[in-house]
């Protein structure tokens, strides 16, 4: 419910995702009655949820299980901190899980500087773009504090777009230590063989939107591409 450019975050997620033109049908899953109300005001589908989950896949979960949704073999779940999601990583998330992979997502190039930030989740890949792991630390870590070397750090983006029977079978299992440890969903299904094809972009993204100096940077992006100045 935080705003941005006066409007609360999780509406500027929904334009955007709108605004992207690549999904069926757009429906903003909440266990809040307020940001159902505020969703539904701007104009959006909200539907309401049980308020005993942990996890927003477990979120989506739900409503994908409805009679009117079953019909979808593709679900896209895009986490509501990511007010400027790229179209390359939603279409780019989708790709992979139309291919041969459980379920997609993407990255986008990180600055070193910012790899150690736990707030950026980074991801490491096989040679075919599947995921080995994901992390809050910097990972891969570099041994040699002289190498400069680009392309070593990817930060995961909010994205997942999942294969029905992936989704199915990631909120049927149990919580890992792993994910508890790092508070990363992901890695629950990834510990259990759940394939994850990552997207790469070409270009840096702003982060989601977790802490105060998230949404202070994420306005003054905003305010500059509307061209406003103060």
């Amino acid at each position: 419910m935080q705003p941005l450019g006066g409007v609360p975050l999780v509406v500027r997620v929904a334009e955007r995702v709108q605004g992207l033109g690549c999904m069926d049908t757009l429906v903003v899953a909440t266990d809040s009655p307020e940001i159902a109300q505020v969703t539904e005001r701007a104009g959006f589908r909200a539907i309401l949820t049980a308020g005993t989950h942990e996890t927003g896949t477990e979120r989506v979960a739900e409503v994908a299980g409805r009679p009117e949704f079953r019909g979808f073999d593709i679900i896209v779940n895009v986490q509501g901190d990511e007010p400027f999601v790229p179209l390359a990583a939603v279409t780019g998330a989708i790709a992979r899980a139309q291919g041969n992979d459980d379920v997609g997502s993407a990255a986008a190039p990180l600055d070193a500087a910012d790899a150690a930030d736990p707030a950026r989740v980074k991801v490491v890949c096989d040679a075919s773009g599947r995921a080995l792991y994901f992390s809050r630390a910097p990972i891969p870590f570099v041994r040699d504090p002289g190498d400069r070397r680009e392309g070593l750090y990817w930060q995961h983006l909010g994205v997942y777009a999942c294969r029905r029977t992936a989704l199915a079978r990631w909120v049927s299992l149990r919580p890992t230590a792993l994910e508890t440890a790092e508070r990363l969903e992901q890695l629950r299904a990834l510990a259990h063989g759940i394939t994850f094809g990552i997207a790469f972009l070409d270009a840096p993204v702003l982060p989601g939107i977790d802490t105060p100096d998230d949404l202070r940077r994420a306005e003054a992006y905003w305010q500059h591409s509307q061209g406003v100045t103060t």
